[in-house]
């Protein structure tokens, strides 16, 4: 029990600090277009996953099981024995899918073939978890969640039946467990390199003057309708966006599609800007 326990801690130690650098600062974790990056994510989980293993069987080892001769135990009984079996394919699948799908979309945006518009800013620079689960549109996409639910399932299956015997070592697990990374990081990487080239539309806002002002990539020759009213548009060079004379009538709130080369973007829903905080009562003499 005093063994779990102190796994736990270890575990807060190692993992608090880097969730809070994250939450604060999520660079590091995210892509090209400014939005986490599943692939980066589950690589950096498994990391910091197989170093608490490590950490917690080291000092197990040095205290409660006796030094040196602890890890000196051959064969399979070793506190070690099924780390290049088991534990290494389970981090290597998030890893593989990390590198070839950073070529892949990279090798995309060169050639023109995939759109990675900027997301909407948000306080603090703070970025959503759902967009690990989420394209480019803000929809789920079943694979990036399919990816992240067994990743999720696979790490909380290894955390717990290592604390249930921390002094037996990496917990014997099944050689074939490492399918449940390894299986959902390749259709990861076989999405990245079939997804189309749709227009994504990012944000949509209407000046005082009636200009519908669209946010996103992919626009190219586009085709513009506002609930389902064709709308001509004209490209903004500046910023990749279009703009376009909101029609007469149209009232907020409406529906907005780009079609691109053929591609349909995701409907994007304009509300309405909110409405203003009303002012407070001036106090009575």
């Amino acid at each position: 029990m005093a063994s779990a326990l102190f796994a736990l801690a270890l575990l807060a130690a190692l993992a608090g600090p880097v969730v809070l650098r994250l939450r604060r600062r999520p660079g590091f974790v995210t892509g090209r277009d400014g939005r986490l990056s599943t692939s980066i994510t589950l690589a950096l989980a498994w990391t910091v996953l197989l170093v608490w293993l490590l950490l917690a069987i080291l000092a197990y080892g040095l205290t409660a099981g006796g030094g040196v001769s602890y890890f000196r135990t051959a064969g399979s009984d070793g506190p070690l024995s099924s780390l290049t079996s088991v534990y290494l394919p389970l981090l290597g699948g998030p890893y593989a899918a990390l590198i070839a799908a950073k070529a892949v979309v990279g090798f995309r945006l060169e050639s023109g073939s995939m759109a990675k518009p900027a997301p909407k800013p948000t306080p603090g620079g703070r970025r959503p978890l759902r967009e690990l689960i989420a394209n480019d549109s803000g929809r789920t996409d079943l694979v990036d969640l399919q990816y992240v639910v067994l990743s999720a399932v696979t790490m909380l299956y290894v955390v717990l039946f290592f604390l249930s015997d921390v002094g037996g070592g990496l917990p014997r697990l099944p050689g074939e467990i490492w399918a449940l990374t390894g299986a959902p990081a390749g259709a990861y990487l076989v999405n990245k390199m079939a997804t189309r080239a749709n227009p994504v539309i990012t944000d949509v806002t209407l000046t005082p003057e009636g200009l519908l002002r669209v946010e996103g990539g992919g626009f190219t020759e586009p085709r513009l309708t506002v609930d389902d009213t064709p709308v001509e548009a004209t490209p903004d060079p500046a910023t990749g966006g279009l703009t376009a004379r909101l029609p007469q009538t149209a009232k907020p709130p409406f529906t907005v599609v780009v079609v691109s080369r053929g591609l349909r973007s995701d409907p994007y829903r304009y509300e309405g800007a909110p409405a203003p905080a009303p002012a407070a009562a001036a106090p009575r003499a």
